[in-house]
């Protein structure tokens, strides 16, 4: 079963794999329930029940979408491959599928759904009790960084930034930072989708450089009082200059202390 950092489904200690999209490994699910092959994902999706359940379902999700201007995405994908190998399923098809194997797992699955929809803070500690000292501390420094984001886009905000001001000040920091912009970096990291969040597929450092760097862009546009879009990209750019020139002098030192 896949133990995927990102996730924070679990269903009976086991860690149930969310691809981007936000559907449910079915496969983890059989695995956990310890169901007979005669029960696997792609014996039950082929089901007359579950594919009346699938296309109405797919209707309400399609129409949703339509309303938010938000692509169409299938509440059912069957594929293998680097990081979409199984069966994935919208979390109400999860849970259908886990009462077909377990009633009491379905109740389990929707009640984990339920506290995920929620934002229940308690789900998250759950899991991170039984992860591993490098995955408690990525979730640490991306929650610590979350937050110094928004005191971030909050300055910029009351900075007069305005329209794409906010998406120019973040490029500046990474070009500053890795030399790519937020798409380029997104095409780097194999995340396809738009709307994927780019910092979830970053790593403790890369969170914790631009962490500072928005940390001190903010303290910058606050003590020089910085006005609008083009300045506070500016006031950015310098921060953000300042941070890498610190990262790259100290991997000059460790270079020469090394030899």
């Amino acid at each position: 079963m896949t133990d995927t950092k990102s996730s924070l489904i679990r269903l009976r200690g086991h860690l149930v794999e969310e691809d981007e999209f936000g559907r449910w490994n079915l496969n983890d699910i059989w695995l956990l329930a310890k169901a007979p092959q005669s029960r696997l994902p792609e014996i039950w999706t082929r089901m007359k029940k579950t594919v009346r359940l699938e296309k109405e379902l797919q209707k309400k999700v399609t129409n949703l979408n339509l309303k938010e201007n938000s692509p169409n995405i299938p509440v059912l994908h069957e594929g293998a491959g680097r990081g979409n190998s199984g069966t994935f399923a919208h979390p109400v098809l999860a849970a259908a599928y886990a009462g077909y194997l377990s009633p009491k797992l379905e109740i389990e699955t929707r009640q984990v759904w339920l506290r995920f929809r929620a934002g229940d803070p308690t789900l998250a500690d759950e899991i991170l009790q039984r992860a591993s000292p490098e995955d408690n501390q990525w979730v640490g420094v991306r929650a610590l960084g979350r937050a110094k984001r928004n005191e971030f886009t909050s300055v910029l905000q009351s900075h007069g930034v305005e329209g794409k001001g906010y998406a120019l000040c973040t490029d500046a920091v990474y070009t500053g930072l890795f030399d790519a912009n937020a798409q380029q970096l997104k095409i780097d990291k194999g995340l396809a989708r738009r709307s994927a969040n780019l910092r979830d597929a970053m790593d403790t450092d890369e969170l914790v450089s631009v962490m500072f760097a928005e940390s001190l862009s903010r303290k910058k546009i606050q003590d020089e009082d910085t006005i609008g879009n083009a300045q506070c990209i500016m006031a950015t750019k310098r921060s953000t200059a300042f941070v890498r020139h610190a990262i790259e002098a100290n991997n000059r030192a460790n270079v020469t202390i090394e030899g």
